[in-house]
């Protein structure tokens, strides 16, 4: 019965402490899907393939379309890295405030 018991306490300690794993995994488990720049980028390269397509390839039919879709790409572009460059600072900022020197 001490045995049961000591187990039941051991697993009680160790449920009171969720946030000590939490923050560890929370490192390891991340991808360069979660970096800021990742959506900017992605954006950034659908906006030149429209644009080639849209003003520099003569074969395709769809010309107006990829104009339009090069100015909206362009738009979130520009919208999205200023997004990712200022969580990125942001991000700085409080680590920076974490040290002690």
């Amino acid at each position: 019965m001490a045995d049961h018991e000591q187990e039941q306490q051991r697993r009680e300690d160790s449920a009171g402490e969720p946030g000590a794993a939490d923050g560890a995994d929370e490192e390891e488990s991340s991808s360069p899907f979660d970096h800021p720049a990742f959506l900017p980028v992605l954006i950034w390269g659908l906006a030149i393939w429209f644009g080639f397509d849209g003003w520099f390839n003569p074969k395709i039919e769809a010309v107006m379309f990829n104009r339009y879709g090069f100015g909206v790409l362009v738009l979130l572009g520009i919208y999205f890295t200023i997004q990712s460059i200022r969580e990125v600072r942001a991000r700085n900022r409080g680590s920076a405030g974490d040290r002690v020197d």
